[in-house]
């Protein structure tokens, strides 16, 4: 049996359903990694099998590391602007052979994660801004 090569694979996706960006794809498996990380750590480096939370969870750090206040601007470029997106390329990258799920993973598992803001752009609001319910200063300069 032929080993998978991920980049062909991936390219073949992309190919076939061109929703996604073939970065958003990788953004994803990087993501993972992120997750599998964090979590490898807090489990004495026990590799296991994430819930689709926990992957959502490591994909909104990661991107958060990498992009910080633009995070949802690069995702929303590559065609994801919702948890459900990460879930639907998650399911075709199971299908195609790059990712395992349990019998137990569904697509449900990525519905209602995150408000897009919420996670990436609120972090970066001011606080004054915050409890202003959103509503910008009007003061003017002398």
């Amino acid at each position: 049996m032929q080993p998978i090569n991920f980049d062909e694979v991936l390219d073949l996706i992309v190919a076939k359903d061109p929703k996604y960006d073939r970065e958003a794809y990788l953004f994803l498996r990087e993501g993972l990694d992120y997750a599998q990380k964090k979590i490898g750590k807090a489990n004495k480096h026990e590799i296991r099998h994430i819930t689709g939370g926990e992957l959502l969870d490591g994909i909104r750090e990661y991107g958060l590391s990498v992009y910080g206040p633009l995070t949802a601007m690069v995702l929303a470029e590559w065609g994801v602007t919702q948890c459900e997106d990460f879930g639907r390329m998650v399911f075709k990258m199971v299908e195609h052979g790059l990712l395992s799920k349990t019998d137990n993973d569904t697509l449900e598992d990525f519905k209602g994660g995150y408000e897009f803001y919420d996670a990436f752009t609120k972090p970066f609001v001011p606080q004054s801004k915050l409890t202003k319910q959103g509503v910008q200063s009007t003061r003017t300069e002398s």
